[in-house]
């Protein structure tokens, strides 16, 4: 069963307040006060002297677990939004591989699914690792590495209008099969290529369909899970702005006190490491005893967008 062995991020420290954000991406005073009072966000991480590279690079040493188990992993797998984010032919995916002493494993990456390729890397790099020819000693098994990572690069990565501002981080997950905690129990995702705004689709009609839509690859994956709900300890949101959880919440009938929320305000929506930023906050204030069950969701919009989620067992 596909586990969550060990996770960390890394956010850079410089905090960028919402409103110097006005000036670079013409933003009015009125969109200003939307971000802020309305959908909770205060500020974004920033980190203009660092590059991508750098960012995997901070989030895989902290790593901890990592150390002394290199010859086990067998997969790297690199989960991010955008598409093109270096000129051809730099590769800060290999290029980290090389200096964490990973050159043998397989890497790639894997952005179809935009901001819900996170979670698309940790279900696949359970498949990978169940092909893997065995038997494997217990607690020896081959690993997977999944990384996410990302600029905010240019205006259309530092902002949604009237949803959402992005922060630059990253994160780091060692993924087994045997893992004693953070089993993955069901996972679901739903591509609607409709909603492809850049090929026409309206915008209002994605708005109106988000939540329903949301709602409904939450229910697949509660059900492939075999739990209720009710049986859910905690919702690990993507973190594109607040109302949109209140709104989720009251829909499916899940108390909205149980959706952290807390990193929304303080980092904005991470694209791919939200599920891993949440993750790491629950276990550190203790929000998750062993056994819980908690629920990850995520959306990713390009070409499409997809919905996903995912049910863990702590």
């Amino acid at each position: 069963m596909t586990a969550l062995d060990a996770v960390a991020v890394h956010l850079p420290p410089h905090r960028v307040p919402i409103e110097s954000l006005a000036g670079p991406l013409e933003l009015t005073e009125m969109q200003v006060r939307l971000f802020r009072r309305f959908h909770g966000l205060d500020q974004v991480r920033r980190d203009p002297d660092r590059s991508l590279a750098d960012l995997l690079r901070q989030a895989a040493t902290g790593l901890t677990a990592l150390r002394g188990q290199e010859h086990r992993v067998r997969f790297v797998l690199y989960g991010r939004a955008f598409p093109v984010v270096v000129p051809y032919p730099v590769n800060p995916l290999h290029d980290v591989c090389r200096a964490l002493g990973l050159g043998h494993a397989v890497s790639f990456t894997l952005t179809q699914q935009s901001c819900a390729s996170a979670l698309l890397a940790v279900e696949m790099a359970g498949r990978l690792l169940a092909a893997e020819p065995g038997p494997h000693p217990p607690g020896g098994g081959p690993l997977a590495l999944v990384l996410t990572a990302e600029k905010a690069f240019t205006r259309d990565a530092q902002f949604i209008p009237e949803t959402s501002v992005f922060s630059e981080g990253a994160s780091a997950c060692l993924v087994s099969l045997d893992g004693p905690r953070d089993r993955l129990l069901g996972y679901a995702c739903r591509q609607r290529g409709e909603f492809d705004v850049a090929g026409g689709a309206s915008g209002a009609q994605f708005q109106r369909e988000y939540r329903p839509a949301l709602a409904d690859v939450i229910g697949r994956a509660l059900t492939v899970a075999g739990v209720d709900l009710d049986d859910i300890r905690l919702i690990l949101p993507h973190n594109v702005n607040v109302v949109t959880w209140q709104r989720l919440s009251r829909l499916i009938g899940f108390p909205r006190d149980r959706v952290l929320l807390d990193n929304v305000r303080e980092t904005g929506h991470v694209f791919c490491a939200d599920a891993f930023t949440n993750y790491l906050t629950a276990r550190d204030r203790g929000l998750l005893s062993p056994g819980d069950r908690y629920l990850v969701a995520a959306v990713g919009a390009g070409e499409g967008a997809t919905f996903a989620a995912m049910v863990f067992a702590h």
